[in-house]
């Protein structure tokens, strides 16, 4: 029998609390575990830690922001170059077969972080949609997020 090994999940399965504040304010400072891939003047990279697939990245923009309307035309230019130097990132890396890109803007739209604005840059490959989320609601990550994070910092 195959086993399916993905600890770091435990705390979302379980439904643990979580530590309190936003996520993107307690990276862009240091005060949560290191999955910070890069950091530019005005916006952050950083690994999903409940991925819907391996090399799930989110992008932010440091400054504490709900909506696009409310971005400076110098945090809009940065977080699409942020985009651009991720996504070649993970081509290197990863060399996934295509990306899903995009913003899920409040929590009617599939937002679960819905305060601070962040765009999620997913790499596809081909099969990589299967049996197992359909008929046994669980996703496969094959990677820990550690070794990934490593590998994408040393690029």
């Amino acid at each position: 029998m195959d086993k399916l090994w993905a600890p770091w999940r435990i705390n979302y399965v379980s439904g643990k609390k979580k530590a309190k504040g936003c996520i993107f304010c307690r990276a862009k400072t240091g005060k949560s575990k290191d999955y910070v891939i890069f950091k530019t003047r005005f916006c952050i990279v950083m690994l999903n830690i409940y991925p819907y697939n391996n090399g799930h990245l989110l992008i932010s923009p440091l400054r504490h922001i709900r909506d696009i309307s409310g971005m400076q035309d110098s945090e809009i230019l940065d977080l699409f170059k942020c985009l651009n130097q991720a996504k070649n990132l993970l081509q290197k890396v990863l060399k996934p077969q295509g990306y899903n890109i995009g913003f899920n803007l409040e929590r009617n739209a599939g937002a679960g972080i819905t305060g601070h604005l962040h765009l999620h840059i997913v790499p596809r490959w081909a099969g990589d949609t299967n049996f197992m989320p359909v008929i046994g609601n669980t996703k496969v990550i094959s990677q820990s997020l550690e070794e990934l994070s490593r590998r994408l910092k040393n690029e």
